[in-house]
């Protein structure tokens, strides 16, 4: 991003009111907007990257430098192991108790990242949605596994077409979105479609870029953070079982890294399945924030080569 891009883009934030939530897909600017901001206004940042939350995934993450941690007090980076199970109810409780304590200190938070599911929950609330423990667990132990997930995606995608197409291939939301479904006879997009008023303590923006610029970008950063030594950190994280896990197994670019290892693909391939696997993410997070946040200020990034 040129300086000048950078400083256009602070101006329109900081005329707005409010506590920022920066948002938009991966690759598109939003850490490096949130740090200049909250550097400039004595900020800090609570991230709002569900996969930022855990130790160790660092590089594969895009987490920020320690120098940048030290320069800007950053919440919510590695605060949970991989073992633990990330939902969206501890995100908005943790990041709303901190933001307030951010503000009690006078100083401005800044939220930022693409997780879509929990920027939405901070900033338009919670639906109160039906729900059976021991249901859950009979889903779970039928459909939270690789074997049998593919059958539960084809059910949903035949009798919940709205919320496949909505939370494909996260298999714990698509877990979930059954669970609701066989309680209430209907579908969580429905649920929602009444919609929900954003709270007035927040300001969104969504960044966004040209698709070509946003692949060169995705491309660039991918093959850099395998050059910075990411092999080596999924490597470990893999011997750690974080394809075991309950929710830090959706990191994008470790899967692949695994096949890599297992002598699957060669080093080209291993780059261009994770830069696919971006892509695809990417896409999905952009349709998540132009249908979730509409009430979102569109911040328009130049591309720069």
């Amino acid at each position: 991003m040129t300086p000048a891009t950078l400083r256009n883009l602070l101006d329109t934030v900081r005329r707005a009111h409010g506590v920022p939530v920066i948002m938009g897909p991966t690759a598109a600017g939003k850490s490096e907007l949130a740090f200049a901001l909250a550097r400039e206004c004595g900020g800090e940042i609570v991230s709002a990257d569900s996969m930022q939350f855990y130790r160790g995934l660092d590089i594969g993450t895009a987490k920020p430098t320690a120098e940048e941690r030290r320069e800007v007090p950053h919440h919510l980076i590695d605060s949970m192991d991989i073992g633990e199970k990330s939902d969206v109810f501890r995100f908005r409780t943790d990041a709303l108790r901190i933001i307030g304590e951010i503000r009690a200190r006078g100083h401005l938070p800044v939220v930022a990242g693409g997780s879509g599911l929990y920027l939405h929950a901070l900033v338009y609330g919670l639906d109160v949605l039906p729900a059976d423990q021991g249901l859950r667990d009979e889903l779970d132990a039928a459909y939270d596994n690789d074997e049998h997930f593919p059958e539960l995606a084809a059910v949903m995608e035949r009798e919940c077409p709205l919320d496949f197409r909505r939370f494909y291939p996260h298999r714990r939301k698509l877990i979930r979105a059954r669970e609701v479904f066989l309680l209430s006879g209907k579908q969580i997009t429905e649920l929602h479609s009444g919609g929900f008023s954003p709270d007035p303590v927040f300001a969104q923006f969504v960044l966004v870029r040209d698709r070509a610029d946003l692949v060169r970008r995705i491309r660039r950063r991918a093959a850099r953070m395998l050059e910075s030594g990411w092999i080596e950190e999924a490597r470990a994280m893999l011997a750690k079982g974080l394809l075991r896990t309950p929710t830090a197994w959706q990191a994008i670019g470790y899967a692949q890294i695994d096949d890599y290892l297992a002598g699957k693909t060669t080093r080209e391939e291993l780059l261009e399945s994770i830069v696919v696997a971006t892509r695809q993410y990417a896409r999905r997070q952009a349709s998540w924030f132009r249908s979730q946040h509409r009430d979102a200020v569109v911040l328009a990034v130049p591309a720069e080569d």
